[in-house]
């Protein structure tokens, strides 16, 4: 079990000029993320989404507030020692890597270079081709491939509580349905407690609870259809993410 208790993070306001205002990012976040239990966070860009993400992981730090998980206070943890406590992040950017292969850095997530564990995981994030394991993690990876490798490093590793910021950047459409039955069978088949940031209606449908942030706050707790009418600035596309501005003909309210 994840909670936060009154999380706020503020950064200095570059606006104001005199180096003493602050602008809050985050602004008296509080929630109980259950165990087992699959939660999407969502709402407009610049609301707060990934900073409350980076938060929980420790990428950033908590100005105010408690992070507590499984019991143990960990806010002011590093992001080594949340990792030591089973959290895992999957970044929107996936990194890359020159010189180090796939099968090295799975090798590394999973604490074993056996083959025939190594390519159990394969399986369970749908790739067919042992000769995979071989590919260098560098630029000449399409979009799909390299999130394909960051879920398969992720899963090894069984982490308690796993966080997606984004996990469908820079893949196509035909890979995100695989991606969303890949995380649910994580749940089922491990109990991993899992956070997606999205935008993406297959994450949101699939989540059992939405989180809509806005303006550093959570704005609505339930169900993409309760949280509609909340997303006046925002449409849910038909062809899989919420676009702001003009809608367009593919997009629905």
């Amino acid at each position: 079990m994840l909670e936060l208790k009154d999380i706020y993070f503020t950064v200095p306001d570059e606006e104001a000029g005199n180096g003493l205002a602050e602008k809050t990012i985050l602004d008296g976040i509080s929630f109980t993320f259950e165990t087992g239990k699959f939660y999407a966070i969502t709402g407009p860009n610049g609301g707060g989404k990934t900073t409350l993400a980076k938060t929980i992981m420790g990428i950033n730090k908590a100005t105010r507030g408690q992070i507590i998980y499984n019991d143990k206070e960990i806010t002011d943890m590093t992001i080594t020692d949340r990792a030591r406590q089973g959290i895992a992040y999957g970044f929107q950017q996936s990194a890359r890597f020159k010189g180090v292969t796939f099968r090295d850095l799975l090798a590394i997530a999973a604490g074993t270079d056996d083959e025939g564990q190594l390519m159990d995981i394969l399986a369970r994030v749908g790739i067919c081709s042992l000769d995979f394991l071989d590919k260098p993690v560098d630029s000449k990876l399409s979009g799909g491939e390299i999130k394909k490798i960051e879920l398969a490093t992720t899963i090894a590793r069984n982490p308690g509580l796993a966080i997606y910021d984004e996990p469908d950047t820079g893949i196509d459409l035909w890979t995100i349905d695989p991606m969303v039955e890949l995380i649910k069978r994580q749940i089922t088949d491990h109990g991993t407690t899992t956070i997606v940031v999205s935008h993406n209606k297959a994450f949101l449908e699939a989540a059992d609870s939405l989180l809509l942030i806005r303006q550093g706050r959570i704005a609505y707790i339930g169900d993409l259809e309760g949280a509609m009418p909340l997303l006046s600035d925002l449409s849910v596309c038909g062809y899989g993410g919420i676009c702001e501005g003009e809608i367009d003909a593919r997009c629905y309210r």
